[in-house]
This record gives C-alpha cells, sequence and structure tokens, in this order.
C-alpha cells in the first residue's frame, strides 16, 4: 500500500480555506499513488479548543455532515482511503474523532481519542470505542490520535489484533516533555521509533503545523517501519508537507522474528502480566 502522510496547517477561522487546503493535499497524494491518505488531528474542523467553535462544526460519524461527505466524494472520486481527525457529534458529547473512509467513499467506523489531553477534558468525551483495526485492502489498519501514542498499551493492543499500520493524526504540541533537545527533536518523534519498533508495525503521524489562538503545533511528520527506523521525517516544524511511502504488511510481519530465539510476540510472558492488568491505583 502507498500511504501518503499529509503536514499542514488548518486554520480553525477559514472554513473555506481549509477545507480547499485538504481537498488539495488529497488530490496531491492521489497524484502520486497514494492509497490511504492520513490528515491530522482535527483536520476537519481546526484544532481549536473552544466549546462554540466546536459545537459549530462536530458533525455525526455516519457521513451526513459537510466534512465527512467531501471526504467521501474524494474518496470515490479519486479511489483512495482516507483517515482524518474530526469532532465527532455523540449521545453523550463531543469526540475527538478521526474517520476510516475507504476507496468507495464507504465509511468504515470512527476512532474516538481515548487519552485526552490538557484543556480537552473540558471540551471532549473519553473515547468509548476501543481499538478497532480496519481493513483497507491487504492491509490491517488501526488508529490513534496524539496523545494516545505516550500509553504503549494502545500500540502494543492495536498489534496483537493483527494492525500491520498504526496511522495517528496529530496536533502535537509541547507540554509533556521536559524539554526539547538542542537539535530540534521532540520526544513525540522519539516514542514513535522505539513503539514501532517494540510492536512491528508501521506508525504514520500526521501533525498540524502553524499557530491556532495561544497553541502552537511542533511539525515533524514522520513515519517509521517495524523495526523503528524513520522511512521519512521527521518533517519541517513549520512548513506543510506532503509525502509518500510504500508500507508492505509482509515486512511487519518478517519483523515479528529478529533471530533464532527472538520473537517479540512469542516471548512475551503473559503468565506473569496478571498482576499488571489487575493492577488498581489506590488513589
Amino acid at each position: 500500500m502507498r500511504l501518503a502522510v499529509c503536514q499542514l496547517r488548518c486554520d480553525a477561522g477559514d472554513d473555506e480555506g481549509r477545507g480547499a487546503a485538504l481537498d488539495e493535499f488529497v488530490r496531491r497524494a492521489a497524484a502520486q499513488g497514494a492509497e490511504l491518505v492520513v490528515l491530522p488531528e482535527m483536520a476537519a474542523c481546526g484544532y481549536l479548543l473552544d466549546a462554540d467553535h466546536l459545537d459549530r462544526h462536530a458533525e455525526p460519524g455516519d457521513g451526513s455532515g459537510r466534512a465527512l461527505t467531501r471526504w467521501r466524494e474524494l474518496a470515490r472520486e479519486l479511489g483512495v482511503s482516507i483517515i482524518g481527525g474530526f469532532a465527532e457529534r455523540t449521545g453523550s458529547g463531543i469526540a475527538n474523532a478521526a474517520v476510516v473512509i475507504d476507496r468507495t467513499g464507504t465509511i468504515l467506523g470512527t476512532y474516538r481519542k481515548l487519552h485526552l489531553f490538557g484543556a480537552e477534558h473540558r471540551l471532549f468525551v473519553p473515547g468509548d470505542r476501543g481499538l478497532p483495526v480496519f481493513t483497507l485492502g491487504d492491509t490491517k489498519v488501526g488508529v490513534l490520535i496524539c496523545y494516545d501514542l505516550r500509553f504503549p498499551e494502545s500500540a502494543r493492543i492495536l498489534a496483537l489484533k493483527g494492525a500491520d499500520v498504526v496511522a495517528v493524526p496529530t496536533a502535537w504540541v509541547g507540554g509533556f516533555d521536559r524539554s526539547t533537545s538542542s537539535s530540534g527533536s521532540i520526544g513525540q518523534v522519539d516514542g514513535v521509533l522505539v513503539q514501532a519498533n517494540l510492536d512491528q508495525v508501521y506508525i504514520a503521524c500526521a501533525d498540524q503545523v502553524g499557530t491556532e489562538a495561544t497553541i502552537h503545533f511542533l511539525g515533524r511528520s514522520v513515519v517509521a517501519d517495524p523495526y523503528g527506523n524513520p522511512m521519512v521525517g521527521p518533517l519541517s516544524a513549520d512548513e506543510d508537507e506532503l509525502v509518500v511511502v510504500e508500507v508492505d504488511p509482509a515486512v511487519a510481519r518478517e519483523a515479528q522474528e529478529r533471530g533464532r530465539g527472538i520473537s517479540p510476540r512469542h516471548n512475551r510472558r503473559t503468565d506473569v502480566y496478571g498482576e499488571l492488568l489487575g493492577y488498581r491505583d489506590p488513589s
């Protein structure tokens, strides 16, 4: 599968301009042979943490709203699958979500962000869809959103459920890591490379760039292979960029065997993990 990562500014204050930019990136990706296009977190409405803005732009996950309708049309027209972030209106509130649309324009489902970050707690309901894996052609794809990557159980569960690729719409900001190194590297990218290697999956992160209100996005989108090597990226800290790479489920499966007696999936000691799984914070 040829996979495109789209890094761009998704201006919350310019609905027309944001929609046009997303259209352009999807078309450019398709023209370069992409079969799956990954867009940033909250790409459909912009990552503006304002209750009124989110209420105006939230739409149902069935594809009947403005943004998802347009993405479905593009998917059908161009023959590409699309994974992108949007504000999903649910029965219990608004979720920070990502939609999975196949090349026929069919919505396979939505993923709702499990781990809310900072001010998101007062605006979004936490995810209640678990960690689903979707089939796109011959490739099994899991979805996480941004801060979910800081919880290694998330990617590990997707890998154990058979995901070859983990697509991650992001809006990376500072605040988790104590500092950024003088080289400009960021902890988010370091974590992606480590987890791709440990879980033997491709991880493809599509970030926003620019500034929204007081929020500055870090850019540096990246795609890691199942051995933890960067295939592309980290991209620019502040420029719109589009990259297309080829991911191969066979490579993800081969990566599960690293030599005689080195089989990360089979070497797991599930017999002793019960203590961890049964742990509850006494506070």
